[in-house]
């Protein structure tokens, strides 16, 4: 069976010369073409047609998805009903013939066209013609909606007759979720930082100017002061230290509000570079038993506190500046937990 007609180009068919080649599709149908313009455009054809074929084997796909692709070869044009329609089959054979154009094409449109029933089938398409947007598009749809994926009969096909992208669909939604979780706890860890910092400047604020109920004993008592603007921290430092003030049980007694004042003391002892005039209570007798000690306090202190330190350096930058400060790998929250209580 042969199809006389040849695929439109610009200028008119009288200027053509007559085709020398035929292009053959998998019913046996024969497509009329010219070797120049197959060569011109798909290195892969034109190796074929210098070995002197002249009947082209296109196989495997639907004749109406060849005519496409030979349009596209001699026009570079394929409207979008036709992309729709064969975007999956042209795909295939932009990959095989090394036609980046029309693949260019037919990426974007499966990408548009993608649904729940049809993932599976790109996602295996995407894999084999090296199409990373399109698999990348895939798998998101996969994570998203895997639940509504397992009823589909792509899903099914997939199950029983290739494990292995099953195995490896199911490894990458383990991954992107242990992914989501340690996103979320380094969220929780960089927000422990940045109230850590704050509580620190906070605590400089009330020990050196004083705040609304609280101040250095040298403070004047009879000019009521305003709430500053990190009252919220501030007036929970306050709490704190009035706690401190009257409490009976103390930190040796176990009472856990004055550990946590004390661990807050530290704290600041350790980031603090103008000890000889801080004005912070313990600030010196911290650095003292620091000094006494080597340095030797435990590795997770010392984590915590160049954390605190680099999340106050952020926060003293501009706003541009702060945004554009790399992030930084952090440990396990869990772990830092103890050290707020």
């Amino acid at each position: 069976m042969e199809l006389h007609s040849t695929p439109p180009v610009h200028g008119g068919a009288a200027e053509m010369p007559e085709p020398d080649v035929h292009v053959v599709t998998s019913s046996g149908l024969l497509i009329s073409a010219h070797s120049k313009f197959l060569a011109a455009t798909s290195p892969a054809l034109e190796s074929m047609i210098n070995r002197s074929e002249r009947k082209i084997p296109i196989l495997g796909v639907p004749d109406d998805a060849v005519s496409v692709f030979i349009q596209f070869l001699y026009s570079y044009r394929c409207d979008e009903e036709q992309l729709k329609k064969y975007a999956i089959h042209l795909l295939a054979l932009s990959h095989v013939y090394l036609v980046p154009q029309l693949k260019q094409k037919c990426t974007r449109a499966l990408a548009e066209h993608l649904t729940i029933e049809n993932v599976v089938d790109v996602l295996q398409l995407a894999r084999l013609c090296d199409a990373p947007d399109v698999h990348l598009k895939c798998m998101n749809m996969l994570f998203k909606n895997f639940n509504a994926l397992q009823e589909t009969e792509g899903w099914k096909f997939v199950q029983n007759h290739d494990p292995f992208l099953e195995l490896q669909i199911l490894q990458s939604i383990d991954e992107s979720e242990s992914m989501k979780k340690r996103t979320r706890r380094r969220r929780k860890e960089r927000s422990l930082y940045m109230e850590l910092s704050e509580a620190m400047s906070c605590l400089e604020h009330i020990c050196s100017e004083g705040c609304t109920g609280v101040g250095p004993h040298d403070m004047d008592t009879s000019k009521e002061k305003g709430p500053c603007s990190k009252f919220s921290t501030c007036h929970g430092l306050q709490l704190l230290i009035k706690h401190v003030g009257g409490c009976k049980k103390r930190v040796n007694g176990g009472c856990l509000h004055c550990k946590r004042m004390w661990q807050l003391f530290r704290l600041h002892s350790c980031i603090c570079d103008n000890y000889d005039e801080c004005r912070v209570p313990l600030c010196r007798k911290f650095k003292s038993k620091e000094a006494r000690d080597g340095g030797e306090s435990d590795e997770l202190w010392r984590l915590l506190v160049r954390k605190v330190a680099l999340a106050k350096a952020i926060m003293s930058l501009p706003k541009r500046k702060r945004e554009e400060e790399p992030r930084e790998e952090v440990m396990d929250y869990q772990k830092l937990r103890g050290l707020k209580s």
